[in-house]
C-alpha cells in the first residue's frame, strides 16, 4: 500500500497521553516524557505516533511527526465502519461495532480521539482487555486497519457487490395497501354497532311508564 502523504491533507493533532519515565543510572535517575498522538482530517485518514524526549513539547513533536508517516484509511459505510472488528495489540483488545445513524462515538479516552479524528460519526467500542491508553489505542488501530470493504471482497472472489452483501427483500406496496384500508371498514360497522345498541335505551324510557303508573296510584 501507497504511503499516503501528509502535507496534501489538512491534519489536525490530539495528544492522547503523556507519560514520565524514568532512567537509574550510577549518579541516580534521570527523567524524560513519552507522548502518544493521534493526527487525522476527520474524513477518513488517521495515524497514531509514539514520541520520547527530555521535554514534553519535543516528545510530542516527535509523536506528530511519527503519526503523520504512518497514515491509513479507516474504511466507512455512511458514518460508521463497514463490520464488527476486533482489534489486539499486545494485552489490549477493543471490540469495534457499526452502529445506527445519530448513535455517536460510544467509547473513551484515546478509542474516542483516534475515532473522531478517523472521520467514524456513530460506532460502539468496547475495552476487553487493559486499560493502559498505549495498548487500548494500538489495539484500535490494528482494528481500523483490518476493516474491509464489500467492493474488495467481492473482487477477490470474482463476485457482485450484491451476492456479498446479500439480496435486499423488496416490499409490494400495492399489496399492502388493502390491508391498511381494512381497519376503516371494521370501524365503521363497529360504529353502527353503537347505534343499533339505542334501541335498548329507547327500551329503558318504554319501562319508565309502569314506573309512573305507580305513582299513580
Amino acid at each position: 500500500m501507497a504511503q499516503i502523504k501528509a502535507d496534501t491533507l489538512n491534519l489536525e493533532e490530539s495528544v492522547i497521553h503523556i507519560n514520565r519515565v524514568a532512567k537509574v543510572v550510577k549518579g541516580g535517575r534521570r527523567f524524560s516524557f513519552t507522548a502518544l498522538v493521534a493526527v487525522g482530517d476527520r474524513e477518513s485518514t488517521v495515524g497514531v505516533g509514539y514520541g520520547k524526549a527530555k521535554e514534553v513539547p519535543l516528545a510530542i513533536q516527535k509523536a506528530i511527526d511519527d503519526a503523520r508517516k504512518n497514515l491509513f484509511v479507516v474504511p466507512k459505510h455512511g458514518t460508521t465502519i463497514t463490520h464488527e472488528v476486533l482489534g489486539h495489540f499486545g494485552a489490549g483488545r477493543v471490540v469495534m461495532r457499526p452502529a445506527s445513524a445519530g448513535t455517536g462515538v460510544i467509547a473513551g479516552g484515546g478509542v474516542r480521539a483516534l475515532l473522531e479524528l478517523g472521520g467514524v460519526r456513530d460506532v460502539l467500542t468496547k475495552s476487553l482487555g487493559t486499560t493502559n491508553p498505549i495498548n487500548m489505542v494500538r489495539a484500535a488501530e490494528q482494528g481500523l486497519r483490518s476493516l474491509r470493504r464489500p467492493e474488495d471482497i467481492a473482487l477477490q472472489r470474482g463476485k457482485t457487490i450484491n451476492e456479498v452483501v446479500g439480496k435486499v427483500k423488496v416490499v409490494d406496496v400495492s399489496a399492502a395497501a388493502p390491508a391498511e384500508a381494512a381497519p376503516a371498514d371494521t370501524g365503521a360497522v363497529s360504529a353502527a354497532g353503537v347505534d343499533s345498541g339505542a334501541a335498548p335505551a329507547a327500551g329503558v324510557d318504554a319501562g319508565a311508564a309502569p314506573a309512573a303508573g305507580m305513582a299513580g296510584e
